[in-house]
């Protein structure tokens, strides 16, 4: 976990058009993300799809983007599923391909453990798969406060740290600012990622870091490098991307992005809509306005 930092790309999860995996599309992404300069990959997380993965199919994508990675950069293993046995079972299976993280997302259905058997999921799951964990919060009905975020990261050694969703900027200072130095919380807020780099985030796992990648990491550079007039400006021309992206069919809108810089990448699986016409115009402009097209 301590390699892992800056742009952790949450790549996109290639189907066909009749929903079968076409795994053959993994390693073409895989490398051009590398090229734009990201420092990790995330598979089977929101943006690639994992919601609508069965385990066969997650084995299979998590076994052939170690492979196509090659050890480049670290990859960490997105979960998302509803019961305790079925995660540990998904994290067992990554155990051999070099994964530095298990992505877990809390229950995503609509029974919201209390906080007690919240703590108790992650603790058997990490004593189980033995694995570090970043806790994914980003479903609505079961988010997670930043008192119960700092309490399972106490009590749960293995929980090394937080994927920050939801536009709340607020909960994501509370949680930065009151969070052990060892504790890494990284922002999921498309919109505001310069924000969060300046608050001290140790990086971004983001949809718009796949769809934009280069223009991600230039921005991460520049506040490194305290560039603050290059870093305000890629960020406000970032921002008209997300409105363009940040919408219920996400994964059809980053795989347009995508494919409108050259790169292949299928179809979202059904019931994802395909992008409209109105939505492919938006993306389109927001990438001419980044000059990627």
């Amino acid at each position: 976990m301590t390699d892992l930092k800056g742009i952790i790309a949450p790549f996109t999860t290639p189907f066909s058009q009749d929903g079968s995996i076409n795994l053959s599309l993994v390693k073409p992404q895989v490398d051009w993300l590398i090229e734009n300069g990201v420092h990790g990959l995330a598979a089977g997380g929101s943006t690639g799809e994992g919601h609508v993965l069965n385990r066969d199919e997650y084995v299979a994508l998590m076994e052939q983007t170690s492979k196509a990675l090659d050890n480049r950069v670290p990859l960490v293993a997105g979960i998302i599923a509803n019961s305790t046995s079925e995660v540990i079972a998904r994290g067992n299976s990554v155990k051999p391909l070099n994964v530095v993280a298990l992505q877990i997302t809390p229950p995503s259905y609509l029974f919201r453990p209390d906080d007690d058997a919240m703590v108790k999921h992650f603790q058997e799951i990490h004593e189980e798969c033995q694995i570090p964990i970043l806790i994914y919060n980003v479903v609505p009905w079961c988010y997670l406060s930043p008192d119960l975020l700092l309490r399972i990261m106490d009590e749960v050694p293995g929980v090394l740290g937080v994927k920050q969703s939801a536009g709340d900027m607020k909960l994501f200072a509370d949680l930065i600012r009151r969070a052990k130095p060892e504790n890494m919380i990284f922002s999921a807020v498309d919109a505001l990622l310069y924000s969060s780099y300046q608050l001290g985030a140790p990086g971004s796992i983001a949809a718009i870091l796949t769809a934009a990648p280069g223009p991600s990491v230039a921005l991460w550079n520049a506040v490194i490098d305290e560039d603050w007039n290059k870093a305000k400006d890629l960020h406000e021309r970032l921002m008209p991307l997300w409105d363009a992206i940040g919408l219920d069919n996400m994964p059809s809108l980053c795989k347009y992005a995508q494919k409108l810089q050259g790169l292949e990448t299928g179809y979202a699986r059904r019931p994802t809509a395909p992008a409209t016409e109105p939505q492919k115009e938006l993306v389109k402009n927001a990438l001419k306005n980044l000059n990627l097209i």
